[in-house]
């Protein structure tokens, strides 16, 4: 059974920094496609960024571009989201995924985490 756990979330100032993880077991990472996803209150869920399972191919939505990276340690079999320079408007619930392909749309990735709660202060 494919479990993923995210962690490192918590309270940021804006401008500062935070780096959440996904570890994974029952899924070897490098052969998948792993995304980062976030639903603010009275939001829908919205895409953040994904990597593909060589980690030569990464995607990123607009909001995010520049300030976030996602990247991966296949050894922990873990993914990693560095978030930069975040902003009160980045504040959400992350959530990581994995699926066969990189993809924008939630729908493409079959296993999630429970999420992590992310909040930047003004």
């Amino acid at each position: 059974q494919v479990q993923l756990v995210e962690s490192g979330g918590g309270l940021v100032q804006a401008g500062g920094s935070l780096r959440l993880s996904c570890a994974a077991s029952g899924r070897a990472l490098s052969y998948y496609a792993m995304g980062w996803f976030r639903q603010a209150p009275g939001k829908e869920r919205e895409f953040v960024a994904a990597i593909s399972g060589s980690g030569g191919h990464t995607v990123y939505a607009d909001s995010v571009k520049g300030r976030f990276t996602i990247d991966r340690a296949y050894a922990k079999n873990t993914v990693f989201l560095q978030m930069n320079s975040p902003k009160p408007e980045d504040t959400a619930v992350y959530y990581c995924a994995t699926g066969t392909s990189v993809a924008y749309s939630s729908d493409a990735y079959d296993y999630w985490g429970q999420g992590t709660q992310v909040t930047v202060s003004s």
